[in-house]
């Protein structure tokens, strides 16, 4: 187990090293939530009430968990590139445990979803956002996205072995992300939607995770969407890891 643990440690230094060399690769994984958050702040935030405040306050929370779900679908392309390479190949011949690079990938996604959380909420300051429920809960929030982001980094990495390229990869992961994140609480309330779309946006795990991370940083009731959020989290892991598991090993 000890052993595990070191190779484990060792390809999640791997994966994260390779932002420090292709920094290009962190910088064009931030400016997309940026742009978002600049762009429905002062060109939609006008048109659009959520009962809220200010719409940067409704705004951002939703953000910040977008951009941890499309940083995690990082992990399947990332996986795909090394596949198409031929480094797990090389990695088989090392004396090293098959699950280190599955686990030091999905880890090292989720560290640097830190750096892209504090560079987004920093940037929602300087727009006018503010934590009113106490730095602690926050950190909480905080927390809950990251575990939201492991998760979908197991389906993402399924998705990645599942096909052909890394391409097809992208392609793939987008698809389905996107319904996801926009029939969801992210921008705006879902009682403004048709029912049909209201239906599937109140029992969405993005709408859960978002209604708690901003109840958190908002200071508003929490309810029940903490629990439905890790009840999601936990199901999509149940599933999402023994498929991954199961697409490494037939592959290698």
């Amino acid at each position: 187990m000890s052993h595990t643990f070191s190779d484990i440690k060792v390809m999640t230094k791997r994966n994260l090293l390779r932002h420090r060399r292709l920094p290009q690769l962190l910088v064009f994984s931030t400016i997309q939530p940026v742009m978002f958050l600049l762009l429905f702040t002062y060109v939609f935030g006008g048109a659009i009430t959520t009962g809220a405040g200010k719409y940067i306050n409704y705004l951002l929370p939703g953000i910040l968990v977008q951009a941890v779900l499309f940083g995690a679908m990082q992990t399947g392309i990332g996986l795909m590139e090394d596949v198409s390479k031929g480094m797990i190949d090389r990695f088989r011949s090392l004396p090293m445990a098959r699950s280190a690079i599955l686990a030091g990938r999905t880890i090292a996604d989720m560290l640097r979803n830190i750096f892209v959380i504090v560079l987004m909420t920093a940037v929602g300051y300087l727009l006018g956002f503010r934590i009113e429920h106490g730095f602690f809960n926050f950190l909480i929030a905080v927390g809950m996205m990251l575990t939201f982001g492991f998760a979908f980094s197991w389906v993402s990495a399924t998705i990645g072995l599942a096909v052909k390229n890394p391409e097809t990869a992208q392609v793939a992961g987008f698809i389905w992300v996107f319904p996801l994140a926009f029939a969801s609480s992210i921008f705006v309330p879902v009682a403004t939607m048709s029912k049909g779309i209201r239906v599937f946006a109140e029992y969405n795990p993005i709408t859960y995770t978002v209604n708690t991370v901003r109840a958190l940083a908002l200071g508003l009731p929490v309810d029940n969407n903490i629990w439905f959020a890790l009840i999601w989290i936990v199901a999509i892991m149940a599933i999402f890891v023994p498929l991954g598991i199961n697409k490494y090993r037939k592959i290698t």
